[in-house]
């Protein structure tokens, strides 16, 4: 039983008045069965739900009843939406709003459905960062909140892989994005939108300059058109390859998805051993070579020629070092 969709039917009720089940159960995308088995559990927990019988009938609230949200301030509402993500929330500097919202949320709530929300809420956690790794440090994130909702722009420096290292930008942030634990501020500079990294802004001041959204921006549908170029732009090359059947099964833990990916779409079988050969991407000889290495005897390069140089000079040196030469 969803605690959410109780609480959706109960504001159906409340927003549209009169309601068959056939109606509730299209709304909600359920069964009609299972809209009656909701309607059942809401009266179950003291909702004043009562069916008017006939043609046109239908289920509705007593007269005079409505469920509150009593007291909630714009900060508390605006945090609502964090609910459920108390680390990204702390991040943003949320934490406090959340926990007095969802406090205040059930407290609105008849006994029955609070109940239902608690028991809910003990069984699911979310943990938004992957493992291997410290969370990053996102001092100006607070900031960002602040810029993304009065549409003020930032002056920031700027900390960037390629030369100059250090950049100073006046950014119109459009929105935030939380990615495998890494958050992401899409802004508007002076001559595109682009996506920086909030832990590599190593400065950030509020301007007085307010700016417009341009209408129609999808902050989802931008991140998603993102993501799709970032992968075209990434991988750059190609590389052959010769992997055991370990080196294929140790392959996700060491190589991203796309890598996996090609393996599963193009190995063929190379003799009676086992070991396949597959073509993947590659962002560059370096990278490659460094990624492979994590494989071990597992692998072997074919090609290109000087992939397969990097790899051979790098086990030379290594091989060199524990006085194998």
């Amino acid at each position: 039983m969803s605690a959410g969709r109780l609480l959706s039917v109960l504001l159906l009720l409340q927003s549209r008045g009169r309601m068959s089940a056939r109606g509730i159960a299209d709304e909600l995308g359920v069964s009609v069965r299972t809209a009656y088995r909701d309607l059942v559990r809401l009266q179950a927990a003291g909702v004043p739900v009562y069916a008017e019988p006939g043609r046109g009938g239908g289920y509705q609230l007593l007269d005079g009843y409505r469920t509150r949200l009593t007291g909630m301030s714009e900060g508390e509402a605006r945090a609502l939406f964090f609910a459920g993500l108390p680390g990204p929330a702390a991040d943003l500097g949320l934490a406090a709003e959340v926990a007095a919202a969802r406090l205040k949320l059930l407290a609105a709530l008849p006994v029955g459905l609070r109940e239902e929300a608690a028991r809910t809420a003990a069984v699911f956690h979310l943990d938004a960062p992957g493992w291997y790794r410290e969370p990053e440090q996102t001092p100006h994130l607070p900031l960002f909140v602040d810029a993304v909702l009065t549409r003020r722009a930032v002056d920031v420096r700027y900390r960037r892989w390629r030369a100059p290292k250090e950049v100073r930008r006046r950014l119109r942030p459009y929105g935030l994005v939380l990615k495998s634990g890494i958050w992401y501020v899409v802004a508007a500079g002076e001559s595109r939108t682009a996506t920086y990294r909030v832990a590599q802004v190593l400065e950030a001041a509020l301007s007085d300059e307010q700016f417009d959204r341009p209408q129609g921006f999808d902050l989802g549908a931008y991140w998603t058109s993102y993501l799709d170029d970032f992968q075209e732009r990434r991988y750059t090359g190609s590389a052959t390859i010769r992997l055991s059947p370990r080196g294929r099964r140790r392959l996700p833990d060491n190589v991203p998805p796309a890598v996996v990916r090609a393996v599963d779409s193009t190995a063929s079988a190379v003799g009676d051993d086992g070991w396949v050969e597959a073509v993947i991407p590659t962002e560059s000889t370096e990278h490659a070579c460094g990624e492979l290495l994590r494989l071990g005897i597992d692998v072997e390069v074919l090609a290109p020629a000087e992939l397969r140089q990097a790899m051979a000079v790098t086990v030379g040196v290594l091989a060199r070092a524990y006085g194998l030469h």
